[in-house]
């Protein structure tokens, strides 16, 4: 009679997968420690490249014909007397606490300075975000299925060069051609400020012309590799109207790269919109930042760094999380592999 092998070792039954009873679990985990690393260069940072800005702020503050004695008791006073290391100290210390610290120039606490603008940043980002993407996904989800059914190639060509030729011109260029046509020669919105809701419309345009011809371009990419699936020939076996083809069937497996790039936009709206607010002169952090770094107002440039780089760090973060969400299967999500 003979003896049945013993089976091999890998005919054993798998062990259950740890990441399938939980998630998602290693991969937050993962991105939180990136976050935190990367928040604490962030804060090194901003303080190094505000010290190493040449120039003496309390020369710009007190004035060049100020006597020394004025000028080194203020510099005691706020502590720029010291060693960097111990100043930075100081720093980090104060911003565990939540203290800003107070304007060199203005004596306004950092903290109010930031509560008043950020919003309006943020609204003019976010506004532009929202806009680029409504306009950009039908245009070009509408130019590949052109494309697709042998109807649009005078249409490429023009959407080629169109959005190609904006996402070359920077934001600030957009808002000073709106500016001098649409305020200043055709006086239909008003050039500067936040007056009202029309006050919008200049520099959300200005910020949202250049993304949404990128996010075209992708839309457009990712609708023509969709097109060719097995769930859309069946869907235009079926017959189906068109809209509940394109609408129901093909938006939906369009949208995660299309998305994942808007979000990403958004991060650089946020910074982006600087050069945009002072053209208009947007209550925004824009004026702000730019004044203190020319001024070398220590608390409020520094705070400015800072608020700038947690905000794109964290929604970098969001949308790495939301992609691990909406799509499993990415290498986003997927944890480090098994020997």
């Amino acid at each position: 009679m003979t003896a049945h092998a013993s089976p091999p070792a890998h005919a054993s039954p798998p062990a259950p997968d740890r990441r399938g009873r939980r998630p998602g679990a290693g991969f937050l985990a993962r991105h939180l420690l990136r976050l935190l690393l990367s928040l604490t260069v962030l804060v090194v940072a901003s303080f190094a490249m505000i010290h190493l800005i040449p120039g003496d702020p309390l020369r710009q503050m007190l004035g060049p014909s100020a006597p020394k004695a004025l000028v080194d008791q203020r510099r005691a006073q706020l502590g720029l007397d010291q060693p960097l290391v111990v100043q930075f100290a100081h720093y980090v210390r104060h911003l565990c606490t939540g203290d800003l610290g107070t304007s060199f120039f203005s004596s306004e606490p950092v903290s109010e300075i930031i509560r008043q603008g950020l919003p309006n940043t943020l609204a003019l980002a976010l506004l532009a975000t929202l806009v680029a993407l409504a306009v950009a996904i039908p245009l070009g989800m509408w130019s590949a299925v052109r494309a697709h059914h042998g109807r649009g190639r005078r249409t490429d060509t023009v959407f080629a060069t169109l959005t190609g030729a904006a996402v070359a011109v920077p934001e600030y260029l957009y808002g000073l051609a709106l500016l001098l046509v649409l305020a200043l020669g055709a006086h239909l919105l008003p050039p500067a400020g936040l007056t009202g809701p029309s006050s919008y419309v200049l520099p959300v345009l200005s910020l949202a012309i250049a993304p949404a011809a990128m996010i075209a371009r992708l839309a457009r990419v990712e609708t023509l590799r969709e097109l060719d699936t097995d769930y859309m020939r069946l869907a235009r076996a079926k017959r189906l109207p068109p809209w509940r083809t394109y609408a129901v069937h093909l938006l939906p497996n369009t949208l995660t790269a299309t998305l994942t790039m808007g979000g990403l936009l958004l991060s650089g709206l946020v910074t982006g919109s600087v050069l945009v607010e002072n053209v208009f002169a947007w209550p925004g952090l824009g004026l702000r930042t730019v004044e203190s770094i020319t001024q070398k107002d220590y608390p409020v440039a520094q705070a400015m760094i800072l608020v700038y780089g947690a905000l794109v760090l964290v929604i970098n973060f969001l949308v790495d999380v939301a992609l691990g969400v909406l799509d499993p299967t990415s290498t986003l999500s997927a944890g480090p592999k098994e020997a």
